[in-house]
């Protein structure tokens, strides 16, 4: 995994914090947005998951979203627009719990962050939004199809036609956060959070994961394909097996 100081990484057995650490803002330039799919990829390959928080340091930005210094012509912006999609990518694929904890602003590539989250704890200083009409940018088209698919139409239209930012209770309401929190409990909570969701059986939460986020790209046949491939990760599973088991315990005694 490669090391650098715009990324911290710190873990705590099957959990894993990291934190974007580029100040004022930690802006997402191409060094920062290699650095987390390197990351995530390699934790991603391990035989068993951590769960992920993901961050940005100090209290003012999760992050502002693309550095705007690096959209200087094709021959830049091409590339980093082609790894940013792959870390959306690889985000939606991870095998595990993935939960934003988000103090302050999360715009643009950072709220595409948001929505490729499993959880998003947040502060009551949140803001988020997609600004990118406003200075001559578009988020990637993954993003903006995200976008209708966790907020509806009608949000992400608001969001992406005005350019405007949300406060914490609207972003709450429409869907783009999960809880809002005082500042100083975000990162316990969503570390509490992940946590717990990294204590689900590891191959159902992947199954399920994966069926949220690829069926409404699938046709009839291909989901019937995927829910007869995914029976092996819960009935020949010991871990499933065991759940199910006591569930039948609990009940026969009642």
């Amino acid at each position: 995994m490669i090391s650098d100081a715009s990324l911290l990484i710190e873990r705590d057995g099957d959990l894993v914090t990291i934190t974007m650490n580029r100040p004022p803002a930690n802006a997402l330039n191409s060094r920062l947005i290699a650095l987390l799919l390197d990351a995530i990829e390699c934790f991603a390959a391990e035989e068993q998951p951590p769960g992920i928080v993901l961050t940005g340091s100090g209290s003012r930005f999760f992050s502002a979203g693309g550095d705007i210094k690096e959209v200087v012509g094709l021959e830049v912006a091409r590339p980093r627009i082609r790894l940013f999609h792959q870390l959306l990518v690889t985000m939606e694929s991870y095998p595990g719990p993935i939960v934003c904890a988000v103090r302050g602003y999360a715009v643009g590539g950072a709220l595409e962050f948001l929505l490729h989250a499993d959880h998003v704890v947040a502060d009551e200083a949140c803001k988020v939004g997609f600004p990118e009409i406003n200075h001559g940018l578009l988020p990637v088209t993954k993003g903006m199809r995200r976008a209708v698919e966790k907020l509806g139409v009608r949000a992400a239209q608001e969001l992406l036609y005005w350019g405007d930012f949300i406060d914490a209770t609207r972003a709450k309401a429409i869907g783009a956060i999960n809880e809002v929190v005082r500042t100083e409990e975000v990162a316990p909570r969503a570390t509490e959070v992940c946590r717990a969701l990294r204590q689900k059986d590891r191959k159902l939460f992947d199954v399920i994961k994966r069926s949220l986020n690829r069926t409404a790209l699938l046709d009839d046949r291909a989901l019937e394909d995927m829910t007869v491939a995914d029976l092996e990760a819960y009935v020949t599973a010991e871990s499933s097996a065991e759940a199910r088991a006591r569930f039948l315990s609990k009940n026969s005694k009642g």
